[in-house]
């Protein structure tokens, strides 16, 4: 019984052949990129193997997926954006990225059926940005919670002043902080948006 319910859960294996074909397993047939983008959108979870390797290269598909559907006018990517992500690799806060950008969009998926909900009411003539600025500072007061468990030192100890990871705390801290400051020029954008009452 357990093992039927592992293999349910189990994700699709999908095999990359030297001419680009992909195959998948579960099926016994070839798809393409687009079929891999609708098992992504249907919630399936798969893992794409090189065939004649065995090397997972599943993140470089589904970035091929990415640049496809960007390439069709699917732009979820702003450019300043794309230019601050490829800034960060060698960075030495590279580690924290993924992390951040993966607790982002877990936040964004759970809050998108309130989200739409939100745009839809907008056609009445008010735009709720207090509501979206309120679940935006929850957010980021569960993210910087979540981010502790990451943190290299233990609560109220800090580095020596003169070492190298009294070093790396100050970089990191100046990240956080130009960050922290583009997050406020964003909520001072959305304010002035933000209908008064009595407007």
């Amino acid at each position: 019984m357990a093992d039927k319910e592992d293999q349910k859960q189990a994700p699709v294996t999908i095999k990359k052949y030297a001419n680009r074909r992909l195959y998948n397993t579960a099926t016994s047939s070839y798809v393409t990129l687009d079929h891999l983008c609708q098992m992504v959108k249907e919630g399936t979870d798969f893992v794409v193997y090189d065939a004649k390797t065995g090397d997972d290269i599943t993140r470089s598909v589904l970035t091929q997926i990415i640049v496809e559907e960007e390439s069709k006018g699917q732009n979820l990517l702003p450019i300043p954006f794309l230019r601050q992500l490829i800034s960060f690799y060698g960075d030495n806060m590279q580690w924290l990225v993924p992390r951040y950008l993966e607790y982002s969009m877990q936040s964004f998926t759970k809050n998108q059926e309130k989200m739409r909900d939100y745009f839809q009411t907008a056609f009445g003539g008010m735009f709720p940005f207090g509501t979206l600025e309120e679940m935006g500072k929850q957010n980021i007061a569960m993210f910087e919670r979540a981010m502790r468990m990451f943190a290299p030192f233990p609560p109220g100890e800090a580095p020596k002043p003169d070492s190298p990871a009294a070093e790396y705390k100050r970089g990191a801290d100046d990240k956080f902080s130009e960050l922290q400051k583009r997050l406020d020029e964003l909520q001072g954008q959305l304010e002035k948006l933000t209908p008064k009452k009595g407007d």
